[in-house]
């Protein structure tokens, strides 16, 4: 295993400047006089003269940085050392192994990477915690020792797939206590419904089957909140306008589903209703239809004399960016990107509006359990300016807007706008003997269970679930998207839906389930 730290030389030591300013305005630790960055990797696998080239060519820049494999501190100065928490994917490391792997033309090794923080000034016990508290975010990341040598852990084998025993014979009572257990953002109701369906089916689901449902019947799935039935509307006075437009909107429903329809009035069905209307008008004729479930998609005679299909996509990130700011508004984008591209569409553009509270608030007024709002506004900019950055995508329109109700939760929104030529777009159906290929990065604990956040109460330990925002991978996305715009490629593509929400375990989780059921139909 080989150590290495690397730090920038002064006059380019931007990152520690900003860091010191930063804790002064904030914390206002009036003794803490300076702070220093210092990049550490662990490498396992090379030479010492792989890892002498790896240090040169690939983990520094010589003519503006230093490197050593030994850190040296001075008796004034404290330091910390920050990592990714195990299974959080680390694009630092996974960029150096790959770069790495290049270099040597070997497999590629394990690298790992943290960053430690160095700290200068008499400074008290209170302020140190106060420092870790502020630079740490638990979601993601947690402290480690600066200098005890590296101690590399294997993922212990997944077991069998439980079984929940005794499900079907749960209470009311009983399923309030089983959902706080298992962090379910299911709601009791949900829990008695499934119940009677395995109830029917005598047996009792397994814990897959009830995180499957879980998340597909989430607010970022099913949109729940915006397809529950809305059975009294009231106005207040001066609300004419918006009232005269409800109004406009039951007539219109009058028209596309008849006067004597059974359908919900839904704040999705409001926001639908004006496209359902054009389309039985014949006025949206050219909306594309499919089985597929991607982005919205419509046909458009381009200036090359041939159609193509333009989609338009967004979404929301509100919680994973309350949480951790920098994973979900870039995981924000990357989603967004990534249900036009299982259209076998090219993104081309981007637009992305905020909510926040005021950023100017002081540190020591942060609503307990979350996150200062100036931490959220700047990293989180900083997250969604970096994934369009890797994967090539202009943002032509970026608002903020500030309002005190956005301190109970932020608002992400990102959206794109994406094209394809029609004749690359093949909509086909299954078929025994088809190929189905996962496409994409590898996932660990990041991201399991990130679809149902959203659908649950933020509450005072919400920053410690650290298993629910995405780590996106921009490099291996903007790699997808030019294989997809192959045009050798993308005509043999018969179905394809964005799969970003279950993990590497979860996809064996399942393979351990069809292994058992495939015994069963034997036996």
């Amino acid at each position: 295993m080989h150590r290495l730290f690397v730090e920038k030389t002064a006059p380019f030591a931007n990152d520690s400047a900003h860091l010191i300013g930063d804790l002064r305005n904030n914390l206002a630790i009036e003794s803490l006089k300076s702070a220093r960055i210092v990049q550490r990797y662990d490498l396992d696998g090379l030479t010492d003269e792989e890892f002498a080239k790896a240090t040169q060519l690939i983990l520094s820049e010589p003519q503006v940085e230093t490197s050593s494999t030994e850190l040296s501190l001075s008796s004034d100065e404290t330091a910390f050392a920050v990592e990714f928490l195990p299974g959080q994917f680390d694009q630092r490391a996974d960029s150096a192994a790959q770069c790495v792997q290049i270099l040597t033309g070997k497999e590629r090794p394990f690298v790992s990477s943290a960053r430690v923080i160095i700290l200068t000034g008499q400074l008290s016990k209170e302020n140190l915690e106060a420092i870790k508290k502020y630079l740490i975010n638990p979601v993601d990341s947690h402290e480690v020792s600066v200098n005890a040598p590296y101690q590399r852990t294997e993922s212990p084998e997944p077991k069998d797939v439980a079984i929940l025993e005794g499900f079907n014979q749960k209470t009311e009572a009983e399923f309030e206590h089983f959902r706080s257990e298992l962090g379910l953002a299911m709601s009791t109701a949900d829990l008695l419904h499934t119940q009677k369906y395995f109830q029917k089916e005598d047996r009792e689901p397994t814990i897959t089957e009830l995180r499957m449902l879980d998340t597909y019947w989430s607010d970022h799935c099913r949109h729940t909140t915006f397809m529950s039935k809305i059975a009294k509307v009231s106005f207040d006075e001066g609300t004419e306008v918006i009232q005269e437009t409800y109004n406009t909107y039951l007539a219109t429903r009058d028209q596309v589903y008849g006067a004597s329809t059974e359908r919900p009035v839904t704040l999705m069905d409001i926001a639908l209703m004006g496209m359902k209307e054009l389309r039985k008008s014949g006025e949206l004729d050219n909306l594309e239809v499919s089985n597929e479930i991607n982005a919205a998609s419509i046909v458009v005679d381009g200036d090359d004399e041939q159609e193509w299909l333009v989609q338009f996509k967004n979404e929301t990130h509100n919680h994973p960016t309350e949480i951790e700011p920098f994973g979900g508004a870039a995981t924000c984008l990357g989603g967004c990107i990534r249900d036009p591209l299982s259209g076998r569409s090219y993104v081309y553009q981007a637009m992305r509006v905020t909510g926040a509270a005021d950023p100017r608030i002081p540190y020591d007024e942060t609503i307990p359990g979350k996150l200062p709002q100036r931490k959220i506004c700047q990293e989180s900019a900083h997250g969604y300016s970096s994934y369009g950055n890797q994967i090539g995508l202009a943002t032509g329109k970026v608002s903020e807007v500030y309002h005190p109700n956005y301190a109970a939760k932020r608002m992400e929104i990102g959206a794109v706008v994406a094209a394809a030529p029609r004749k690359n777009v093949f909509r086909g159906g299954p078929e025994n003997g088809d190929y189905i290929l996962l496409i994409g990065g590898r996932t660990g604990r990041d991201g399991v269970g990130g679809a149902t956040g959203s659908s649950k109460e933020h509450t005072d330990d919400a920053l410690d679930n650290s298993a629910e925002v995405q780590k996106g991978d921009a490099p291996t996305e903007r790699k997808i998207q030019r294989l997809f715009r192959n045009p050798e490629l993308a005509p043999k593509i018969k179905i394809c839906n964005d799969f970003h929400q279950r993990s590497r375990r979860d996809r064996r989780n399942c393979r351990q389930d069809d292994r058992r059921n495939s015994r069963d139909q034997a036996d």
